[in-house]
């Protein structure tokens, strides 16, 4: 919402005054950036993996209800970080937020924790794929999904989307804007394909009514609070705007824009998404069983044919989902070796003749195979892992809203910003933020044993002590890399 700014500078002149020389192609426009985090949302990534959980904690009222709750929420944070967004559209995204407006070891942290987020995002998504790939080959060729071949396909869909990266930011582009038509034909496929062909349907009362708590805990509050993490899980990595700020045009309205749109598209077409599986549940029990309770749903309502197809519709999202997130943590792992705060810094941070950080890209998605591999001997010790992505991203969405909250005096808005509104909606951010890394933290299965224990509380502690032994080594080399002076000096003229 735009509303009264300074004189704007062309995007690369502004990039310069903020202290970057542009060295990636501007070739991505409004919708493109938009189409990026909302690919890397994916409802039909997030809520079809995680709809199993949702059916134990809480059951439909939770997963429904929740699912507004939580999105509505998100909504203010993505409003507060696409003005700061605004105000600093770099491909650092948050850790440069952070350290302009806290400081040095500010933006460390953050910038560590959303690295570790979205390579964590990338394990995630890219497995869950690999998981549902498994599936779909079981229903057509009997196929045993074993942890080996289940790993051996994560590698495949791994090197599909690194292949797809380096090719060039316009390719990419082109990718999302597909990726976005695709999610939303193909969640009206399913819901009017499950809402025409089944002989019988649940109620309206019992989608919206139905409680059920599987968690083992007694509290129905408790299975309550736990029931929305399906949205929060599923709300992530809006971010991915930001950080392709130095390749859109007019980045500083189109990005924002980008975070806000993301968020509430995804807001209404997963409760299209969701609402359109329950009704179509079949039974209950036998759904919350299933290793993959969609494809359960799909094969009781449709048979094997009709769920061959919509499993098809639903690994497609998921690819285009791991590719969104591939492009998202490579121009983080770019712009953080810019700067200086990775080892092997002068390698990460090189740039292709097609604008592309080519290096940045092949890490992020060995990083993200490495994370993978304990699922070979532990689906506890694999889930320990990518917890980072959750307990990694979530504290450092908020991180830079809070610094402009603490210091609002360093803050100048951008062309998009929130006015009046902007400490209100800031605070409301971070209260939701605080509450959401508490449910993260929580256990969610009783009783607690080694299988069921909740290690993300253990993930975030590693996180920040790897940040802190790293700043130690080689905080001191963690810097801006400023443009020369004559060329900084005549843009500071422009800009008085």
């Amino acid at each position: 919402m735009p509303g009264s700014n300074p004189v704007l500078l062309p995007e690369d002149d502004y990039l310069r005054s903020l202290g970057y020389q542009p060295e990636l192609l501007r070739k991505m426009g409004s919708f493109g950036n938009f189409a990026v985090s909302f690919s890397v949302i994916s409802v039909l990534s997030g809520c079809m993996t995680l709809f199993g959980f949702g059916l134990t904690a809480g059951g439909p009222t939770v997963m429904m209800l929740g699912w507004v709750a939580v999105g509505l929420a998100v909504l203010l944070v993505g409003m507060s970080l696409a003005e700061v967004t605004s105000a600093y559209p770099t491909s650092g995204a948050l850790f440069y937020m952070s350290r302009q407006l806290g400081g040095p070891r500010w933006g460390w942290v953050t910038g560590w924790l959303n690295l570790l987020g979205l390579l964590g995002g990338i394990a995630g998504i890219d497995y869950g794929a690999a998981g549902f790939i498994a599936a779909f080959a079981g229903l057509q060729w009997g196929v045993v999904p074993t942890p080996g071949l289940i790993l051996g396909v994560f590698a495949g869909v791994l090197l599909l989307h690194a292949l797809l990266n380096v090719v060039g930011v316009r390719a990419v582009s082109v990718l999302n804007s597909v990726s976005v038509w695709w999610h939303l034909a193909g969640v009206a496929l399913i819901v009017g394909v499950l809402a025409v062909v089944p002989a019988r349907h649940q109620t309206m009362g019992w989608v919206i009514g139905h409680f059920e708590n599987g968690t083992g805990w007694s509290s129905p509050l408790y299975a309550s609070a736990i029931g929305l993490l399906l949205g929060g899980y599923t709300f992530c990595g809006f971010d991915a705007s930001a950080h392709m700020s130095e390749e859109t045009a007019d980045a500083r309205v189109a990005a924002p824009r980008g975070i806000v749109r993301s968020i509430w598209v995804s807001l209404l077409v997963g409760f299209v998404l969701l609402g359109g599986l329950l009704f179509a549940v079949q039974d209950y029990d036998g759904t919350v069983a299933a290793a993959v309770p969609p494809a359960q749903i799909f094969l009781d309502a449709l048979g094997a044919g009709g769920a061959k197809t919509l499993l098809l519709v639903v690994i497609g999202a998921q690819l285009f989902c791991g590719s969104a997130e591939t492009t998202a943590a490579s121009r983080m792992i770019y712009s953080f070796s810019r700067d200086g705060a990775l080892p092997g810094s002068a390698t990460w941070r090189r740039v292709s003749a097609n604008g592309t950080p080519v290096p940045a890209v092949w890490l992020a998605v060995t990083v993200a195979f490495v994370l993978a591999v304990p699922s070979l001997w532990s689906a506890t010790a694999y889930g320990a892992v990518t917890a980072v992505n959750v307990i990694g991203m979530t504290p450092s969405y908020v991180v830079p809203v809070f610094l402009k909250l603490r210091y609002p005096h360093k803050f100048t808005p951008g062309p998009w910003n929130l006015g009046r509104w902007s400490r209100p909606v800031g605070i409301a951010a971070v209260v939701w933020v605080a509450v959401l890394t508490v449910l993260v933290c929580l256990p969610q299965r009783a009783p607690v044993t080694v299988d069921s224990f909740n290690y993300a509380p253990l993930t975030l502690l590693a996180v920040l002590a790897m940040a802190w032994v790293w700043w130690k080594l080689a905080g001191d080399k963690f810097d801006v890399p400023v443009v020369a002076d004559a060329h900084l000096a005549k843009i500071e003229a422009q800009i008085v």
